[in-house]
């Protein structure tokens, strides 16, 4: 079986490629994604080897990519949309909300959005304002959508593959600061074979402390676990990987061995991902618990310039910290 390394970026035009090759009717639509290849390069010669009518550059409109992505939709195509950056998803989130997300319900299931919204978010990167944003709570939220996360090679290049074929909408969230990261990725892998979208995944085994994550802060948690092991203590780290329908099977089997948890994203902390994921562990874990649930987020506040971006996101010293915190009680 043929494994390459390729950076997350790449990884995910491999996928995209492959799905473009497998379905005439994968259709991907954005601005700037075809000549320029996308402002991050994912859809970089695709339209050359596809062409413009499966390509397509759009006009500097994200309601009008996702009204028309809807058509598209229940037409019999698979649109994929690329948003350029997470603060620009907003003039599309009416049309995500009150139309994407509703479509299926509305018609008492006759009518399936096979569509997928790809969405690079998060900071890390210096960008300016309104490129550097954590949109998921907002989707993970609304009923009928289904919300995924990349944090590796391997998954960007199989999950956007099933994202694709998923006859449901899908918010694609790719984490952007590490688009450049490597990792090895099986290109031939059956698509059938590779792990399931809508599940989590231990990315690292340990037994004292777990520590969930998902997209870019399953590095952190990774970088915090090797830190942590340098003085002694073992931590679990549990990439989540689908936030609707979220996934806590392998979150609670964890943290029923460990008894400490700590919840991580660059999203601010109020009634952020991490508030229910906190409040269903306590849920179903109360009795092996041996401190409270705490979580490691960004701050309640606009996402700040980047001069002081990296005082705002979650590393490894903060992480530590909350581990260090459980072991008090």
């Amino acid at each position: 079986m043929a494994t390459e390394t390729l950076t997350l970026g790449k990884a995910l035009t491999a996928g995209l490629r492959k799905a473009l090759e497998n379905d005439p009717k994968v259709v991907i639509m954005g601005e700037d994604v075809g000549k320029l290849g996308g402002v991050f390069r994912i859809t970089d010669g695709l339209q050359k080897d596809f062409g413009d009518q499966r390509v397509i550059d759009t006009p500097l409109a994200e309601s009008g990519i996702i009204g028309t992505a809807v058509g598209l939709a229940i037409r019999g195509f698979r649109p994929v949309c690329e948003i350029q950056f997470d603060g620009f998803v907003y003039p599309a989130y009416d049309q995500i909300v009150s139309q994407v997300a509703k479509m299926h319900y509305r018609s008492q299931g006759k009518v399936r959005i096979p569509m997928v919204i790809r969405i690079p978010y998060g900071g890390g990167i210096g960008a300016v304002e309104h490129h550097s944003e954590s949109p998921e709570a907002y989707f993970a939220h609304t009923a009928g959508l289904k919300v995924v996360t990349c944090a590796n090679p391997q998954d960007a290049y199989s999950m956007i593959q099933q994202a694709i074929a998923s006859d449901d909408p899908i918010v694609f969230l790719e984490p952007k600061r590490r688009y450049w990261e490597k990792g090895p990725v099986e290109l031939d892998a059956p698509l059938a074979d590779a792990y399931p979208l809508h599940a989590a995944r231990v990315a690292r085994p340990g037994t004292d402390a777990t520590v969930l994550a998902y997209g870019p802060m399953v590095r952190t948690a990774l970088d915090a676990a090797t830190a942590a092991a340098e003085d002694g203590r073992e931590l679990e780290v549990v990439d989540l990987r689908t936030l609707s329908p979220l996934d806590l099977t392998a979150a609670y089997e964890s943290v029923k061995r460990t008894g400490r948890c700590v919840v991580v994203h660059e999203a601010p902390g109020n009634l952020g991902l991490g508030s229910e994921i906190a409040a269903r562990i306590t849920e179903e874990c109360f009795y092996s618990l041996e401190s409270p649930v705490l979580r490691v987020t960004g701050f309640d506040t606009p996402y700040p310039a980047a001069r002081v971006e990296e005082e705002y996101l979650p590393d490894l010293d903060r992480v530590l910290d909350a581990v260090d915190r459980t072991f008090g009680w």
